[in-house]
């Protein structure tokens, strides 16, 4: 399988959007952490969680998204049992989501997106201080990234197995390590 540094490069290569870069990078970081918490590979989860949306900026579509994405991968020799993570990350695929590296970041990778816009709209910027309760709030409100469904903020963290306040605490508590990296 590649190293990290190289799919880093695959990522930068079909992805410029810093915004696009960034959210992949807080996806294998929370990826790292659940892989450390179940006792498994933390470097092949986190390459999970760089790559999943790989071909999004290019392939945005329903149709094309995380398709493009998957063959990129199996020309590059990644194992199917990333390529299967990465189709699985999209309900629409309809992957059945089997391994808890596949459950991870189906969990992860909207909270993520979530985590941050709310850092984001926080006075000080930081994630540091982000709450369960500011989280739950904010998600009441539809017109706040109003693109990611509450309903599958919710499902990620059952079909997890973590109760959602504790899946944003982790989170949190995962992306604050990084947060100068991330910008929060």
């Amino acid at each position: 399988m590649a190293t990290r540094e190289e799919a880093w490069e695959l990522l930068c290569t079909h992805t410029s959007s810093e915004r696009l870069r960034r959210h992949a990078r807080a996806v294998e970081i929370a990826m790292r952490a659940y892989a450390e918490r179940f006792g498994a590979d933390a470097e092949e989860w986190g390459i999970v969680g760089l790559l999943h949306d790989l071909d999004y900026e290019r392939h945005p579509s329903a149709e094309e998204h995380p398709f493009a994405g998957e063959r990129i991968l199996a020309e590059h020799g990644y194992p199917e049992r990333i390529r299967r993570a990465v189709l699985s990350h999209a309900d629409h695929t309809r992957v059945k989501r089997e391994s808890n590296m596949e459950r991870a970041l189906y969990a992860c990778d909207e909270l993520c997106g979530f985590l941050l816009a709310v850092a984001y709209v926080r006075p000080d910027g930081k994630i540091a201080g982000v709450e369960p309760r500011s989280v739950r709030k904010k998600m009441k409100d539809k017109a706040f990234a109003r693109a990611v469904s509450r309903e599958e903020l919710l499902r990620g963290a059952e079909e997890l197995g973590v109760e959602f306040d504790e899946h944003v605490r982790f989170l949190v508590a995962a992306l604050a390590a990084h947060a100068d990296e991330l910008g929060v």
